[in-house]
């Protein structure tokens, strides 16, 4: 098992899909790698591979919003995304392109240990939760994953698309905020 540091710079020089190709660069995750919260997205997009890390456009800013909601900050846990290089266009990554990162997801998760997984967006939480998952039917409930527990919000960039759906995210991030609070010991909740 390599160390953290160790994983980052090989993914940093990852060949292993078509992606390498046009991406700018790897987008490995930010936050605390020692995290007990764990935030899952899809895949890049444009600002985030310009910059190299994720959820940094308009829905990163949201995405810092809600965290700040429950008090929570971008320090004190950690995310990143199933894929680590932009598919061009935004388009959903292949399965090629998912099989070629998911070593790398299984050995952050492996190396963090979280005590909570965070899926964002539906995508995220078919590969992670369940295939079949239902975004609009299951978001904010907690399934039980190997000692793990794991839940999937709205994605950022949809929550911008269809407003409405807000009001329930806040809820869903409420229940966040008190399983937090239940089993987390080491992330303090942070309200300014």
């Amino acid at each position: 098992m390599s160390t953290w540091d160790e994983l980052k710079q090989e993914c940093l020089s990852c060949q292993a899909c078509e992606l390498c190709k046009t991406r700018t660069q790897v987008v490995f995750g930010v936050g605390n790698p020692e995290a007990e919260v764990l935030f899952i997205g899809e895949a890049p997009g444009k600002n985030e591979d310009e910059q190299g890390e994720p959820f940094v456009g308009r829905g990163g800013k949201l995405l810092d919003d809600m965290l700040a909601m429950i008090g929570l900050q971008r320090e004190n846990i950690y995310i990143t995304n199933s894929v680590k290089c932009r598919p061009p266009e935004n388009r959903d990554p292949l399965n090629t392109e998912k099989d070629a990162c998911r070593g790398y997801l299984r050995r952050q998760v492996k190396l963090m240990r979280p005590k909570i997984i965070v899926c964002l967006g539906r995508i995220s939480a078919m590969e992670l939760i369940r295939e079949d998952f239902k975004i609009s039917q299951e978001h904010g409930q907690f399934f039980d994953k190997n000692g793990t527990l794991m839940m999937a919000l709205y994605h950022p960039a949809a929550l911008l698309r269809d407003p409405r759906k807000k009001p329930e995210t806040f809820e869903d991030l409420k229940q966040l905020q008190m399983k937090i609070q239940e089993i987390c010991t080491r992330t303090p909740l942070i309200f300014e």
